[in-house]
């Protein structure tokens, strides 16, 4: 049962494959994109601790997409710590991997076949402001799918 979500991939073995999908992560979606771009095709346990190293500060993401005033880190040019987005990506991996379990298949030896991230629902928001005004204080989401293939 997919719940009406619709994965960018139609052409996968079901036999083989799990999937989760992260609806409206309250997490920015530039750095969702980065990370979903360098843990793409890692094996699980290793993106999965490459996730707590962003988290903890050791590891930096290098954002090749939306770096314009983006400090450079050692190694690798352009970088940050996205600890928010790390961490909502990193709970919907979780959830692959449990669904993988669920279907008898092995979490050890999959791999990050397919992970998107794209913009969600912007949640309206406004701060008030002197003599009546209002400006708005917008909050964007984040969608998030990741789907994870046996390999042997």
């Amino acid at each position: 049962m997919n719940m009406g979500r619709n994965y960018s991939v139609k052409d996968i073995d079901p036999e083989k494959t799990a999937k989760a999908y992260g609806f409206e992560l309250h997490c920015s979606p530039k750095a969702s994109m980065n990370i979903a771009r360098e843990i793409r095709g890692m094996k699980l346990q290793d993106a999965k601790k490459y996730l707590e190293g962003v988290i903890n500060l050791r590891r930096a993401v290098p954002f090749k997409r939306y770096n314009k005033t983006v400090s450079h880190k050692k190694g690798i040019g352009p970088g940050r710590y996205p600890q928010k987005a790390a961490k909502c990506i990193l709970k919907v991996l979780e959830n692959a991997e449990n669904n993988a379990e669920y279907k008898g298949l092995d979490p050890k030896s999959m791999i990050i076949k397919h992970i998107s991230a794209y913009r969600g629902r912007e949640i309206k928001g406004y701060m008030p402001r002197a003599f009546g005004r209002a400006t708005p204080k917008n909050e964007q989401t984040t969608n998030v799918e990741v789907i994870l293939e046996e390999v042997e």
